[in-house]
C-alpha cells in the first residue's frame, strides 16, 4: 500500500507561497520584502487554480514561487537588512539614554549593502544589461528634473543629473542618436548602441511636482537598482572608447549653467598619478639555450604557427623565438589567435568590437557641414543634444548659459534656430497702416546668408535622415505635421497624403451617374461570359484580393463591382466544393459532430449573404467579402474559445483604427474644401 498524501503538501499548494507566509518565513517587514523582491527581480505569480494554491481558501492574496522565496533566504542583502534593523534599535536606545559617544560610534559603523552581485546575477553578459537600460534611463531623467523634496534628497537628484549627462555625452561622442519625437508627455529619443536599440523619454524642463498618490518608496528602490546598473554600463562604454570614467566635472561651469558642457571627456592614457610613465605589467623572462625568452615571444610563436597552419595544411614550421628588448617595456595584453576549424565552418561569433564597427545606414554626420546658433527662446538642452549627436556645431547666447563655443557674430553660422513670430514693419500705404511702429535695422550681408528655421526642422531632419528644405520651416510659418518616427503600423492615418476632393453640385453628380449607368449597360451587353474552363485565366482566388486592394477611383467602382460579382460567381461553382470538403476534414479532425457543423455552416452562409447584400454596388473590397465570408466563418468556428476571443479583440482594434482613419480623412477633406471655397470667394 502506497504512502498516503496529506492535503496541501503537494502540487500547487507546495509550489506556491502566499505573500504573508513568505514574510513570516523570511522574518522581515513587508516594506523590506517589497524592496528585496524589486532588487532581485521576483514578482507575484498567478497559479492555474487559486483555490488549490491557497489550500482550499478563496481569499484574495498574492502568490510567489516557493523556490523564489527559498532563493531569497540566502540573499546577502537580507542579512544587511537584518543588521540595519538591529542597528536602528541600538541607535534609538543610545539616543534615548543620552549616550552620544555610543550613538556616534554606531552611526560610523552603519551597515551598508551593495548591489554589485545582484547586477552580475541578473545580467550575465554586457549585452543583456544594455538591452535593459530603457526603463533605467527614463527613471534617471525623471528624477534629474525633480526639485528637492523631503522624500527625495538633493544628493540623489544630483547623482541622477550626473548619470543623465554622462549618457548624453556618450551618445553625442558616438553619434548614436537615430530618432527624436516631440510628444505631449516629453521627448522620445532612440539610439543604437552596439547593435541594440535603446529608447527613452525625457520630460520637458518645466517645474515638476511629485503626486501624492505615487509611492515614492517603490520608485526609490527601482532607482537604487538602476543607478548601480547604469554605473556598470557607463563604465564599460567609456572604457571601450578609451575615456576616463566618470568624466571630470568643472564646478564653476556647472554653476554657470553650462549643462553637459561642464563635463570634460578625457582620453584614458593609462598614466599613473605620480609618474608620467605608463604602468606596465611585469614581463616574465626565461632562459632557453642561452637566449632570453619572454611571454610576448611565446605568443608571437603561437600566432606564427597558427598562420602557417592556415596558409598550408601540409607544411608546418616553427617560428624562431628571438628576444626583443623593446617587448619588455610593452604591456602584456591577451590577443585572440585565430585557429583553423576542424569542421570547416569559418563563421565567427559576434563580439563587442564587431558590433561596434557594424556599418550603419543612417548618416551620423548629418549636420557636420553646418553651424547653428540657438535663439534665447528655444530649448537649448534638447537642440544642443540633437545637433551635437548628428555632428553639428552649436552656440547660444550668454544669457542662456555659459560654455558657448562661439557668439552670435561668428561668421561660420549657417542656421539660426528661432521660435518667435516675425516682425511686421509699418507700411503707411499698405494693409498694415494701423500696425504699431516698429523700428528695425536693415539686414546685413552676414544675416542674409543665414537661414532662419524653427526647432522642428532639426528634429524632422534627424528622423528623415537627410537635410530637408528650410522654406516650410521658416520664421513664423505654419509648420508641417510632426509625425512619430516610430510608426503606427500599416494602414494608419498619414496626414501628408493628399486626398482627392470631388466637386460639389447636384447637376454634375446626376450627369456623372447617368454617364456611368450608360457605360455599364454598354459593357454588360458587349461582354461575353468567360468559360468555366478558362477560369484560371480569368481570375483566381489569390488574384481577387489583390485586385480589391488596388482601390480604384469612385467612377470605376460600380463597373468593377459587377465584374467581380460575376467572377466570384464562377469561383463559387468550382471552388466552394473543394473549400467545403477541406472544412469538413478539419471539423472531423477537431472532433466536431456533423450535425453541429451543418448548422454552423448554414448560419455562416446566411450571415455572409446578409452582410454582402446591401454592399453589392460599393467598392471591390466589399465584393471580395462575399466570397471570403464563408471561409472566415468556418475558420472561426474551428477555433478554441481562447483563440476566438483573441481574434475578436484583434478585429475590434482593427475596426477602431480604420474608423479613426476614415474620420480623420473626412475631416481633412472638409478642411481642404473649406480652404478652396474661401480662396474662390476671396478671388471673387
Amino acid at each position: 500500500m502506497g504512502k498516503l498524501q496529506k492535503k496541501g503538501k503537494s502540487g500547487a499548494a507546495r509550489a506556491y507561497v502566499t505573500r504573508s507566509a513568505a514574510v513570516r518565513k523570511l522574518q522581515i517587514t513587508l516594506a523590506d520584502f517589497r524592496r528585496l523582491c524589486i532588487l532581485k527581480g521576483i514578482f507575484p505569480r498567478e497559479p492555474r487554480s487559486r483555490k488549490k494554491a491557497n489550500k482550499g481558501s478563496t481569499a484574495p492574496t498574492s502568490f510567489y514561487y516557493a523556490k523564489d522565496i527559498a532563493y531569497l533566504a540566502h540573499e546577502p542583502v537580507l542579512e544587511k537588512l537584518r543588521e540595519h534593523k538591529t542597528f536602528a534599535r541600538k541607535l534609538a536606545r543610545a539616543l534615548g539614554r543620552g549616550e552620544w559617544s555610543i550613538a556616534k560610534s554606531l552611526d560610523e559603523q552603519k551597515p551598508v549593502y551593495r548591489l554589485d552581485h545582484i547586477i552580475k546575477e541578473r545580467y550575465p553578459t554586457f549585452i543583456d544589461a544594455l538591452r535593459d537600460i530603457d526603463d533605467a534611463l527614463c527613471l534617471i531623467f525623471v528624477f534629474a528634473n525633480l526639485p528637492t523634496h523631503p522624500r527625495v534628497s538633493a544628493s540623489l537628484i544630483e547623482n541622477c543629473a550626473r548619470l543623465a549627462a554622462e549618457w548624453q555625452l556618450y551618445v553625442m561622442r558616438t553619434r548614436s542618436l537615430r530618432k527624436v519625437f516631440l510628444s505631449i508627455k516629453g521627448i522620445y529619443y532612440q539610439a543604437e548602441v552596439m547593435g541594440q536599440t535603446i529608447t527613452w523619454i525625457v520630460p520637458y524642463q518645466f517645474t515638476q511636482t511629485i503626486p501624492s498618490d505615487v509611492d515614492v518608496r517603490v520608485m526609490l528602490t527601482f532607482l537604487e537598482l538602476y543607478q548601480t546598473l547604469l554605473g556598470f554600463v557607463f563604465f564599460k562604454l567609456y572604457s571601450d572608447l578609451g575615456l576616463v570614467y566618470p568624466p571630470p566635472l568643472d564646478v564653476s561651469k556647472d554653476e554657470a549653467g553650462a549643462g553637459v558642457g561642464a563635463y570634460t571627456l578625457q582620453e584614458n592614457t593609462g598614466l599613473s598619478e605620480d609618474s608620467s610613465t605608463p604602468k606596465l605589467a611585469k614581463v616574465k623572462k626565461v632562459d632557453v639555450d642561452g637566449k632570453t625568452v619572454t611571454g610576448r615571444d611565446v605568443k608571437k610563436a603561437i600566432k606564427a604557427m597558427g598562420e602557417v597552419s592556415l596558409g598550408s595544411n601540409n607544411d608546418t614550421a616553427d617560428a624562431p623565438m628571438q628576444p626583443a628588448e623593446e617587448d619588455q617595456y610593452l604591456p602584456t595584453t591577451e590577443e585572440f589567435i585565430p585557429q583553423p576549424s576542424s569542421s570547416g565552418d569559418t563563421s565567427t561569433l559576434p563580439t563587442l568590437h564587431t558590433l561596434a564597427t557594424l556599418p550603419s545606414n543612417v548618416s551620423t554626420h548629418l549636420f557636420a557641414p553646418y553651424t547653428f546658433f540657438l535663439s534665447r527662446e528655444t530649448p537649448r538642452s534638447i537642440l544642443e543634444f540633437v545637433i551635437r549627436s548628428s555632428g553639428g556645431k552649436v552656440g547660444w547666447p550668454e544669457t542662456v548659459g555659459s560654455g558657448s563655443p562661439f557668439g552670435e557674430d561668428d561668421e561660420s553660422i549657417t542656421h539660426v534656430i528661432i521660435d518667435r513670430p516675425p516682425i511686421i514693419p509699418q507700411d503707411p500705404n499698405g494693409e498694415n497702416a494701423s500696425a504699431p511702429v516698429v523700428t528695425t535695422k536693415p539686414l546685413t550681408e552676414k544675416e542674409r546668408r543665414r537661414k532662419y528655421v524653427q526647432p522642428q526642422w532639426i528634429v524632422d531632419c534627424v528622423n528623415a535622415g537627410k537635410i530637408l528644405l528650410e522654406e516650410p520651416y521658416g520664421r513664423g510659418k505654419i509648420l508641417p505635421p510632426h509625425l512619430s518616427p516610430f510608426g503606427e503600423g500599416e494602414g494608419a492615418y498619414d496626414p501628408k497624403v493628399n486626398l482627392p476632393i470631388a466637386e460639389e453640385g447636384a447637376n454634375e453628380n446626376a450627369a456623372g451617374d447617368d454617364m456611368e449607368e450608360d457605360e455599364e449597360e454598354d459593357i454588360i451587353e458587349g461582354e461575353d461570359e468567360p468559360d468555366v474552363e478558362d477560369e484560371d485565366e480569368a481570375v483566381s482566388e489569390e488574384e481577387v484580393p489583390k485586385q480589391a486592394a488596388r482601390a480604384p477611383g469612385p467612377a470605376e467602382s460600380k463597373k468593377k463591382a459587377k465584374k467581380q460579382s460575376r467572377k466570384i460567381g464562377l469561383l463559387d461553382a468550382s471552388a466552394d466544393a473543394d473549400l467545403l470538403r477541406k472544412a469538413e476534414l478539419e471539423a472531423e479532425r477537431a472532433g466536431v459532430e456533423p450535425a453541429v457543423f451543418e448548422e454552423e455552416l448554414k448560419k455562416a452562409s446566411k450571415k455572409s449573404k446578409k452582410a454582402a447584400a446591401p454592399l453589392k454596388d460599393t467598392e471591390d473590397d466589399t465584393v471580395v467579402t462575399m466570397h471570403n465570408g464563408v471561409q472566415a466563418s468556418i475558420n472561426k468556428m474551428l477555433m478554441s474559445n481562447k483563440q476566438r476571443k483573441l481574434y475578436e479583440r484583434m478585429k475590434h482594434s482593427q475596426k477602431v483604427k480604420s474608423d479613426e482613419k476614415v474620420r480623420l480623412e473626412r475631416k481633412k477633406a472638409d478642411l481642404i474644401k473649406k480652404k478652396k471655397k474661401e480662396a474662390r470667394t476671396g478671388k471673387a
